[in-house]
């Protein structure tokens, strides 16, 4: 076991499974007390089981470390809340949460039911919310602690997930909007989107050029946690892992603009000035032409 994460206790969502479980254990192999969250639904959000994250806490606890599982549905207040109350409760303290969970339901955006679309915005987006919400609270009276959300690549956009990739840019306003209300109390966020070998990425219907495994995930998260992150200022950012590559996301920002003479503009004006002037910033998953 390391040390990197010594004395303290996380919390993890989706880690029954691909990266969290990943996460949970390379937390607890580096010194922390971890709760091991998980519905243990399937892809598509169902069949609940609390066995999967009972799981992982016996692999815990057999290397030696520390871990409660907890099998809440975190896209309720009520779950979210449990999650951070069992870490106090088994450790006495919350350092960290790093929010993993998450569901698919695929389907192109003219023919998507509310049924699919509410499920997904629900355990991502309001269960990355839930857990923040509640950890927030504890980690801003002892005015230190780490939240890290789950996004993905898809927050540029998809094909046929407009659910998925519009929880995953939720995520990331959640996060900057936590990174900065949060930083007088010197608490950190960030974001991580992850590329790697889970069941979710195996319906990718694309090879991917690059992609690592959920251990790769881990070992970024773990540093994300520890104090070496907070001592080096790191919050507010949204990393790539993808196997050896780790990148970080351009903040958002203006790339170009213009003025209207005398302050106002016309319709007619704006098609004269805005395609020259202004232009457009090209969308990397759209075909050209």
């Amino acid at each position: 076991m390391g040390n990197f994460l010594t004395g303290k206790a996380v919390a993890v969502t989706g880690a029954g499974r691909g990266i969290g479980r990943a996460v949970a254990l390379a937390a607890a192999a580096e010194g922390a007390g971890v709760v091991v969250n998980d519905y243990g639904v399937s892809v598509d959000g169902g069949s609940p089981s609390s066995e999967i994250a009972e799981a992982v806490v016996k692999e815990i606890e057999a290397a030696g470390g520390r871990a409660v599982a907890v099998a809440d549905d975190i896209s309720t207040m009520a779950g979210g809340q449990r999650v951070v109350d069992s870490a106090l409760s088994a450790f006495g303290r919350l350092d960290g949460v790093v929010c993993v969970a998450g569901i698919l339901r695929e389907r192109m955006l003219f023919n998507m039911t509310e049924d699919e679309w509410d499920p997904v915005i629900a355990t991502h987006l309001k269960g990355t919310f839930t857990v923040f919400r509640a950890a927030s609270a504890v980690l801003r009276a002892q005015r230190s602690g780490t939240l890290i959300g789950f996004t993905s690549g898809s927050h540029q956009g998809s094909y046929s997930q407009a659910n998925y990739s519009a929880a995953k840019g939720g995520i990331i306003s959640l996060v900057r909007s936590a990174a900065l209300g949060m930083h007088k109390y010197g608490v950190t966020a960030n974001a991580v989107a992850p590329v790697a070998r889970t069941r979710m990425s195996a319906g990718v219907p694309m090879e991917l050029a690059e992609i690592g495994e959920p251990e790769d995930v881990a070992a970024l998260v773990v540093y994300l946690l520890s104090e070496r992150a907070r001592e080096a200022g790191v919050t507010g950012q949204v990393y790539t892992v993808a196997g050896p590559k780790i990148a970080v996301w351009a903040q958002p920002r203006e790339l170009r603009s213009a003025f209207a003479e005398g302050g106002a503009w016309t319709p007619e004006r704006i098609a004269e000035v805005l395609p020259g002037s202004v232009g457009v910033d090209p969308m990397p998953l759209l075909p050209p032409g």
